[in-house]
Parts: structure tokens; sequence; C-alpha cells
């Protein structure tokens, strides 16, 4: 892989140092770091680094703030998320502000140079780790598509914790229709028939009904 360049900031001096100490040893170049969301900004912009790790929580500005900035004013750098953070909202929030990397600290050793050889390659990298733990996989996304539009309303219903009468009267169907409608997903998700089966799996998944 070419050396790329790469921008670095965490507000944890000694998680910064072995950062930089793993990219070093990978053969990558490190042009600048940061221990503050502010001085990270200023830096990205003016130098405009191919890459830029960043933390999400950092003082003055946090990694998802910084991300936004370079989207709104075009700026070319790519960014990568480093964080110890495992919720679903923050991977889908960084998804769809444009972030091109999402890697856990637990796991930087294993990941970070899969991720940027991704990354270098215009092509988005998100935590493997990441995706196991909030229950994200391409299967779902391939199962969804055996699914009529109306057992996909009623999912994402489902997921806001709406009853069978509440959805009924949404959708313009009887509560009747709606557990029928269930049952036929359960079938098709092959999900046992105990109680909550299929809550428990929706909630597990909302993120493929927003």
């Amino acid at each position: 892989m070419r050396n790329l360049e790469i921008f670095i900031a965490d507000d944890h001096p000694i998680l910064l140092k072995g950062l930089e100490e793993i990219l070093v040893e990978k053969k990558f170049k490190v042009v600048g770091k940061a221990t503050d969301g502010q001085s990270a900004l200023n830096f990205i912009i003016k130098n405009s680094p191919e890459i830029a790790i960043l933390d999400v929580e950092m003082p003055l500005k946090t990694g998802i703030e910084i991300a936004k900035e370079c989207k709104k004013n075009n700026i070319s750098t790519k960014i990568v998320l480093i964080t110890l953070h495992k919720e679903i909202d923050l991977y889908l929030m960084a998804k769809e502000i444009g972030v091109f990397g999402y890697i856990l600290k637990e796991f930087a050793i294993d990941e970070i140079e899969s991720c940027l050889e991704s990354v270098s390659n215009n092509i988005p990298y998100f935590s493997k780790e990441l995706k196991k733990h909030i229950g994200f996989t391409e299967e779902n996304n391939d199962i969804l598509k055996k699914l009529s539009l109306s057992e996909k309303r009623i999912l994402k219903l489902i997921s806001q914790h709406k009853t069978n009468k509440e959805i009924g009267h949404l959708l313009f169907i009887s509560p009747r229709t709606v557990e029928k409608h269930r049952s036929k997903v359960i079938l098709k998700l092959d999900l046992s028939r105990e109680t909550g089966s299929l809550l428990t799996w929706v909630l597990k998944n909302r993120h493929l009904f927003k």
C-alpha cells in the first residue's frame, strides 16, 4: 500500500501515542496529531490530509461534528472514527454523514490496516466487530427483500412498540390482519414461535427500518 498521509486525534495522550505507534509500525505516515476537536478541524481545513482518524468524543468538537463540517465544506479528507462506543444510533449517524470508516479501539490493532486500505480505495469500512455487536448482517438485508411492503411497514411500527390494534388503525386494516402478517413474517424470517421472538428480532435490527 502507498504511503498514506494520516492525521490522528484523541483527547487521551496515551491512546493517541498508541495509535501513532500502530500506524508507524504498519508503515503509514502520520502527518499531524491533536488532542481536541477544534485543533483537529483546524489542521484538516489547513492541510487536507488524505485520511483523518478521529476519536468520537473530544473536547471542543466531537469526531461526528468534525465529519459534518468536512462534508458541509466539501473537504476531501476521508474521516475514520475510532471509538469505544457500540451504539447502533452512532453507527447509523456515521453512515448518514458520509464517514468513510468506523472502528472500535479494542480491535484497532486487528482492523486498522484493513480499514485504511479500504478507505484509500474509496470503499467505506465499518468494523466487522461492531456489526456483530449490533446484529447487522448483509444477510438481514437479503431477508428484507423477501418481505412485502405491508410486512415492512408493520415491522417498522413494531420497532416503535405499536400494538396490533395501533398498527391496524394506522394502516387501515384489522388487528386480525396484522396478526396474520406477523405470522407470515415469522415464517419468512424462520423465527421461533415463542412469544416476543418477532419483537426481539425487530429491535435488534431496527436500523433496517429507518
